[in-house]
């Protein structure tokens, strides 16, 4: 007797724990219900995946989406748009809003807020700040929180935790995972009056440099190893870092940035001047190959955008003016489709970087698989697809970003969100149906 769905997706190469092949997915009650179909099931909706691939619904774990704050740079309703326009079903949003996200108050009107706008689904990061550290334990715990950020270098207003004392007080308050900024701010004070306003802009590579994120990553893995608590470095761009933290892998995970894997000074900051400035800075070749190195030997365990958007303005202004951050949520999975196919990586290990990662390091709950009773969320490709980057195609309020005129192949063109298609060939569909991702505590 045929079996009746609410979605069918049909005909596509799907991206399985255990491999890639031909399978139909059946979805019911915003779950996958059934891999493998009978040729008389019928659904509600059926999606032809001819010729496509089917991966587990990607998930960037490191979004700016500056909401609270300025609408007319970045929100959660445009944020999370731009994140199924790309092929994202999940973004995990850091905490350095305006106001910031450090206190129960706050955490919870976000809450209530992304479940009415979000167009994807969404983790919500709290800060860790020097006067919050005793609640932290309790902070990390609540609904939608996918674990605490902490800023040790680079931050604005109060979310700085830059001293050891306070960096131990807070691995010592709660349990989860920490996500950490690591750059040593006291090197950074230390070099700056070693350069002045107008400098080039490759001059930011060199006050931030190589030493300045490796001590910082040093410092902080001595009081993991002290305290025992798991910690997350973000961002890591240096050989140096990923060679030295292969002796704590019991205790770390690591993140790399589609930038750190795509772009390389000079070059960059000769082509795009401030639209290539962010921390920690894009940096030489070496540093590169050492980020493909570590993608491909399993040191990686998340790859992110950091999308972080400026008005274009303060983007143009001289060195160390410019704003620093680079958009990314909605290019991220057309680059990383397009290293795929120039045979960086296979389309596996991106669906494991990208979707079994950041579920596996956060802890998010039905997410990460695509497997029977697994949230319904999908991510759909076409790996021969060929388009170029436009800024045209972009819908931050921010308008730009520093891959325009880059060209792809491999390009999403559908996204689902637990069984429900909200972007099919770069077209939004239906009313914003985001809702918050489940934790383990």
């Amino acid at each position: 007797m045929p079996t009746h769905y609410d979605l069918i997706i049909r005909n596509g190469h799907c991206v399985l724990p255990w491999g890639i092949q031909p399978a139909d997915v059946g979805v019911r009650n915003g779950r996958t219900h059934a891999i493998g179909l009978g040729a008389d099931d019928t659904a509600d909706t059926m999606f032809d995946a001819k010729g496509l691939h089917v991966l587990p619904g990607l998930i960037d774990p490191h979004v700016h989406f500056r909401d609270p704050g300025d609408p007319s740079v970045e929100s959660i309703p445009t944020g999370s748009q731009g994140a199924i326009l790309g092929g994202l079903t999940a973004v995990f949003d850091m905490p350095n809003t305006d106001p910031s996200m450090v206190d129960a108050a706050g955490l919870a009107w976000k809450r209530d807020y992304v479940e009415s706008v979000a167009w994807c689904d969404m983790g919500i990061y709290v800060g860790g700040t020097k006067t919050n550290i005793p609640e932290l334990g309790a902070l990390e715990l609540t609904c939608g929180c996918c674990g605490i950020k902490i800023f040790a270098g680079s931050s604005t207003g109060n979310l700085m935790v830059e001293d050891d004392a306070n960096l131990e007080k807070v691995m010592r308050s709660g349990r989860r995972r920490i996500a950490f900024h690591s750059e040593d701010e006291y090197r950074l004070q230390a070099r700056k009056g070693m350069f002045k306003v107008g400098d080039p802009y490759a001059t930011h590579m060199e006050w931030r440099d190589e030493e300045a994120a490796f001590l910082g990553t040093r410092r902080l893995m001595a009081l993991a190893r002290k305290t025992g608590r798991p910690a997350h470095i973000l961002h890591v761009s240096t050989a140096q870092e990923f060679q030295y933290l292969r002796d704590y892998r019991d205790l770390v995970t690591c993140e790399v940035l589609v930038n750190h894997l795509t772009q390389v000074a000079p070059d960059c900051y000769e082509r795009l001047g401030g639209f290539a400035v962010m921390n920690p800075p894009i940096r030489g070749q070496i540093h590169m190959e050492a980020a493909w190195k570590a993608v491909n030997d399993g040191m990686v365990d998340t790859i992110g955008s950091d999308h972080a958007p400026h008005a274009r303005e303060k983007k143009m202004l001289p060195w160390p003016n410019c704003a620093s951050g680079l958009t990314g949520v909605q290019t991220l999975v057309p680059i990383m489709l397009n290293h795929v196919n120039m045979g960086r990586l296979s389309l596996g290990r991106m669906a494991d970087l990208m979707s079994a990662g950041p579920a596996r390091v956060y802890g998010a709950v039905n997410k990460g698989r695509l497997a029977a009773g697994y949230d319904a969320d999908f991510t759909i490709v076409d790996m021969k697809k060929q388009r170029t980057i436009e800024e045209s195609w972009i819908v931050s309020p921010s308008g730009w970003t520093p891959f325009a005129g880059m060209d792809i192949v491999g390009w999403p063109v559908a996204t689902i969100v637990r069984g429900k298609i909200v972007m099919r060939d770069d077209e939004i569909q239906g009313e914003p149906t985001g809702k918050l991702v489940k934790f383990r505590g």
